[in-house]
C-alpha cells in the first residue's frame, strides 16, 4: 500500500482539475491538505472522502449559508 504525501500537482492530476483549483478548493472550500513549509501536501485518502462526502460539490454551502458558483 503506497502511503505517502502527495504534491499539489500530483492531487490535481489524481482528481482532474487545475492547480489552481486545488489552491482555490483549499481556501474556500476546506479541501483537507496540510502546510509543511511553504507546500501544501495532501493524503489522497482524505482528499476521497473530502468528496465522497460533497466537498467539491459546486451546490455544498459556505459558510454563509450561501450556495457555491456553478
Amino acid at each position: 500500500m503506497e502511503d505517502r504525501w502527495l504534491s499539489v500537482d500530483e492531487i490535481a492530476a489524481y482528481l482532474g482539475i487545475k492547480r489552481d483549483t486545488v489552491y482555490k478548493w483549499i481556501g474556500e472550500k476546506q479541501m483537507p491538505a496540510h502546510r509543511m513549509g511553504r507546500l501544501w501536501k495532501f493524503r489522497k485518502e482524505e482528499v476521497d472522502e473530502w468528496v465522497k462526502s460533497g466537498g467539491a460539490d459546486d451546490n455544498r454551502r459556505d459558510d454563509s449559508g450561501r450556495a457555491g458558483n456553478r
